[in-house]
């Protein structure tokens, strides 16, 4: 019966539902598009295209592991983790001989991947197919076969593949400059080969063996195996044979060969799809899971504020005898077939949206074009059930009073709202207050920027739900504060007042989502540049260097810095990469260590950097109290490729978060990265730019910088990248944005009765919306004041976190431009419903049924 009535009152009352329904479909949209990108990490295809025509690859586990065993009350309990490596780890050459001993194996070929970019004119390399080098003795493994031309024999000859000759206009007998692992060489291109099918994500060069093993630079070792099958060996049973035999078998650093077959062979080819999974899971899942806060704190306040509007009818319900159980059960009834119909519309919107996001990724770089999209029902489904049981709670949540209070009182109170919010309530509202400031105390601790992210965007979100719970006591406060002046600023500011001062919950629900809003937003708008300017402060402060070498293509070739080096001069070259310490993961260089002092000062504390070599290890504050360590402590780590190393601290230094947490020997790192170019090359010399620039001639690319105009270069890298993060929590600030006109919309609309009676009370329809627009600017002035109070005390307590001092970076006329955002919302959203509303006569309105 109760679903019956329930059908009934939504037919009845579709625009009072609207708004709740509009907000459920627009968590839901958000809730599915999260989902299909947490998915796409889980179950996204990689597919293979350099190994397409090779049925078993074998190559080298690209993790590092831990195993921890547990004994607890006569049981044991063995727990094994593994996390990925940086860099690519390569296997020992001599393994082929074990795999050609397989039975089964009709060939086995050896692949050598290392960095080669085409120096061609502009706009012949697409930027979106990354170039790579083999040895012709793999084309193979794809296939590729020479459509014109011969295969490269002497070291200086180069097969293309089709496209890049294509694009860069390139024919057998023409020359083009190479910038691999080594310095630029100029090649003869003696033929052009096509694969056998469609290769889209990379570009392939391919030179002679001997030409190919010296620019991998790794003697004796290969990045892949291709194992191709005798006649009518099936794959399977050629993998499962594979990896018997090479069970246990390890490289000379210890990483576990590993055998891949099918879809598989898509993660060895391409590392950073593999490693973009864990990415994806982690951005989708803090997306999600922010989403959904917002979503259940949103839908909460719109449910609780059209069971508001609905007091009358059902205090009228409880006066003719209905029970609280049946008052629960038909609020609970219209919001699930609310939440039916707007999940559903959400969820089938959510997914469209879910590759949109997708595609802007791939655009940004955050995430490479081979991880492919995958979409399945089960995003739509959790969106779906997500929504039925958040609009079931919100409206149990909403309905706790009007279910619990005796029929007298609900109708005494449909008439004129409460003194004070109920003693339940505001417990709540403190016990989350109270959780907020724990929550910004913890984030005043936490150091690495992993852990105070999600942090970060929690306090803002448990702090407005507990301006949720206190609104109405925020509300009545601030017009103690505002009653005087609005009680001398005409008729329209004194209704505003009485407004203000008598329906206190009304207006809360409205304070809300525009303090989620302006905290929301100040904090992600302002997070990226606190921890970024911090970082850029300490590196400027430690470069002393005169000149900055950098480059446009992969990095700075080490003859490069040779040729700049003098007897009076200093040079230091920077390559960067990932090293894990068990299984932590921590941001490192190499650096040269002869003159770095002259170079850079990363504000040593104890040790010192002369003793830097292949051995030894520097170390910041934060690893150091990380790893509990100090000079002369043995450091046991995983290198990028996965290769163990135990250096020996010699230094600490302070400026951690400007130059990494962990500084090596530049040789060392460079045998272990995959690009060994510098990042970056510190010159210390009385020679001019012109000069340096002139030495540096015959390396295309490479340009002579001052420090700040290199600092530029880093602001502007660190704003692309900020680019992903804004992206990422822009659809939870836009659907904050439309709840916030949601709200206020419903609000107002609910109005028109007030709206009428005081025009026939002599009131002005001018006067009526100076009332509105003086109460938008009331709840903004008092959201803007919370929200920002939010935002502040979040950034302020990051920034200690991480830098170690109080000094958020607020930009002026950025959060100018938010408040100045909300509030147009606000009057918007207040101005629009408010003139429809007094278009229809108040006599009319007035004389009409409720």
């Amino acid at each position: 019966m109760m679903l019956r009535y329930a059908l009934r009152t939504v037919r009845a009352r579709k625009g009072g539902f609207l708004g709740a329904f509009f907000a459920l479909m627009c968590a839901a949209a958000l809730i599915t598009a999260c989902g299909t990108l947490l998915e796409t990490g889980l179950r996204g295809t990689i597919a293979t295209e350099r190994y397409a025509a090779t049925p078993v690859v074998v190559s080298a586990d690209q993790n590092v592991h831990q195993t921890t065993v547990k004994h607890k009350k006569g049981k044991t309990k063995v727990k094994h983790k593994a996390k990925p490596i940086a860099e690519r780890a390569w296997l020992p050459g001599d393994l082929a001989t074990e795999l050609r001993k397989v039975p089964g194996v009709r060939e086995v070929i050896p692949e050598l991947t290392f960095l080669a970019e085409p120096l061609a004119p502009g706009g012949a390399v697409d930027k979106d197919r990354p170039a790579y080098g083999h040895a012709w003795d793999s084309a193979a493994l794809t296939p590729y076969t020479l459509t014109t031309g011969t295969a490269p024999k002497a070291d200086g000859d180069l097969v293309i593949d089709r496209r890049l000759a294509e694009r860069a206009h390139l024919e057998p007998g023409d020359r083009l400059t190479v910038q691999s692992t080594q310095s630029p060489r100029t090649y003869r291109v003696t033929g052009i080969a096509a694969p056998a099918q469609e290769v889209r994500h990379q570009t392939a060069l391919f030179f002679s063996t001997a030409e190919a093993r010296r620019l991998a630079a790794h003697p004796g070792q290969v990045t892949a195996f291709g194992v191709l099958p005798t006649k009518g060996t099936d794959a399977a049973v050629l993998k499962r044979s594979v990896s018997s035999a090479l069970h246990g078998t390890r490289a000379p650093h210890g990483t576990t060969a590993q055998v891949s077959a099918g879809d598989g062979r898509g993660p060895v080819e391409f590392l950073d799809a593999a490693a973009a999974r864990t990415k994806l899971v982690s951005m989708g899942g803090a997306m999600g899971g922010t989403s959904l806060l917002v979503a259940v704190l949103v839908v909460v306040g719109t449910f609780a504020l059209s069971v508001q509007q609905r007091h009358r009818e059902l205090a009228l319900l409880r006066a003719i005898a209905a029970t609280p159980g049946q008052i629960r059960a038909l609020l609970g009834r219209e919001a699930l077939i609310v939440g039916a119909a707007a999940g559903t519309a959400g969820a089938l919107a959510g997914l469209p949206l879910g590759s949109w996001l997708h595609g802007r990724f791939v655009a940004m770089g955050a995430v490479p074009a081979t991880l492919q999209h995958t979409v399945s029902v089960f995003p739509p489904f959790a969106a779906l059930a997500a929504t039925l049981l958040g609009a079931w709670a919100a409206a149990r949540i909403s309905s706790r009073r009007i279910a619990r209070i005796r029929p007298a009182e609900a109708l005494a109170e449909a008439r004129a709202e409460r003194t004070r919010p109920a003693w339940g309530r505001i417990l709540a509202g403190l016990a989350l207050l109270a959780g907020g400031v724990v929550l910004v105390a913890v984030l005043s601790v936490l150091r690495t920027e992993p852990a105070s992210t999600p942090v970060t965007f929690l306090a803002v979100v448990v702090l407005a739900s507990s301006v949720a719970l206190l609104g109405p006591l925020l509300v009545r406060a601030a017009v103690a504060v505002l009653g005087g002046p609005l009680a001398l600023t005409g008729p329209s500011s004194r209704l505003a007042r009485a407004n203000l001062r008598g329906h206190p919950a009304r207006m809360a629900s409205v304070v809300t989502p525009l303090t989620l809003l302006i905290g929301m937003t100040c904090t992600v708008l302002f997070v990226q540049p606190t921890l970024g300017n911090a970082a850029r402060a300490q590196a400027r402060e430690g470069i002393r260097a005169d000149w900055v070498v950098a480059a446009q293509g992969p990095g700075v070739p080490a003859e490069a810095a040779r040729r700049l080096r003098t007897q009076h001069d200093t040079v230091t070259e920077v390559v960067r990469t990932t090293v894990r310490v068990g299984l932590d993961k921590y941001a490192a260089q190499g650096v040269t260590p002869g003159g770095l002092t002259r170079t850079w000062d990363p504000d040593v504390t104890a040790g010192s950097l002369t003793k830097l070599t292949e051995d030894t290890v520097a170390v910041s504050e934060l690893a150091a109290d990380q790893l509990h360590l100090k000079p002369g402590s043995p450091l046991k780590l995983t290198l990028g490729d996965g290769t163990p190393a135990t250096p020996t601290v010699v230094a600490v230094y302070a400026k951690g978060l400007g130059f990494g947490d962990l500084t090596f020997a530049h040789d060392l790192v460079a045998r272990h990265v995959d690009n060994p170019l510098a990042t970056s090359v510190l010159v210390s010399t009385a020679r001019t730019q012109t000069q340096l620039a002139t030495t540096l001639r015959e390396f295309p690319g490479t340009h002579v910088l001052a420090p700040a105009a290199a600092d530029s270069i880093q602001a502007a890298r660190q704003q692309a990248n900020a680019e992903v993060n804004y992206l990422a929590m822009g659809l939870v600030l836009a659907f904050t944005a439309i709840a916030v006109v949601n709200t206020l919309a419903m609000s107002v609309s609910e109005r028109v009765r007030e709206f009428a009676l005081l025009r026939l009370a002599g009131a002005t329809r001018r006067q009526v919306l100076g009332m509105l627009r003086t109460e938008a600017l009331s709840v903004l002035l008092l959201a803007t004041a919370l929200g920002s109070g939010i935002a502040l005390a979040v950034l302020t307590a990051f920034s200690v976190g991480m830098t170690g001092e109080a000094a958020p970076a607020i930009t002026p006329l950025v959060y100018v431009a938010v408040v100045a955002l909300a509030g147009l919302l606000a009057l918007v959203a207040t101005a629009l419903p408010g003139r429809v509303a007094l278009r229809v006569r108040p006599v009319t309105v007035a004389t009409a049924k409720e």
